[in-house]
């Protein structure tokens, strides 16, 4: 089974970057440009092992889409990783209560060790949807 990553970002470029590196890696990538388009793939039962969310996005931004995360209980143990430039500070993304935090420019190799912290194989486990 592969593991599933979404990651959401308003940047066409990054997300096709994200979908490379990380299909190079073995991940089944869903790709949402923007936090309403990321919560309309989850509301038709998608679960990724982890979600990569940038916060500066015009519609839904990350802060908005963690809120409604977090309110729905079938979502809001799936892992965050925020991957972000400038203008927010660490104490912004700890208050989010995300599991890690990536500055923009984004170092590939930190990025594959973020998400295979929590993509890992779970032989046994159900598929995802």
């Amino acid at each position: 089974m592969l593991n599933c990553v979404l990651a959401v970002d308003d940047d066409p470029d990054i997300l096709m970057a994200f979908k490379d590196v990380l299909e190079l890696e073995g991940h089944r990538v869903l790709l949402a440009r923007g936090g309403r388009e990321a919560l309309e793939l989850l509301g038709q039962g998608e679960r990724p092992d982890v979600i990569l969310l940038d916060l500066m996005m015009p519609d839904v931004n990350g802060w908005e889409f963690r809120d409604r995360q977090l309110a729905d209980a079938s979502l809001a143990s799936i892992p965050v990783v925020v991957i972000s430039g400038q203008g927010v500070s660490a104490r912004e993304v700890i208050a989010l209560g995300v599991d890690d935090f990536l500055r923009k420019p984004v170092d590939v190799e930190r990025l594959l060790g973020a998400v295979s912290r929590f993509a890992v194989s779970r032989e046994g486990d159900s598929p995802h949807v």
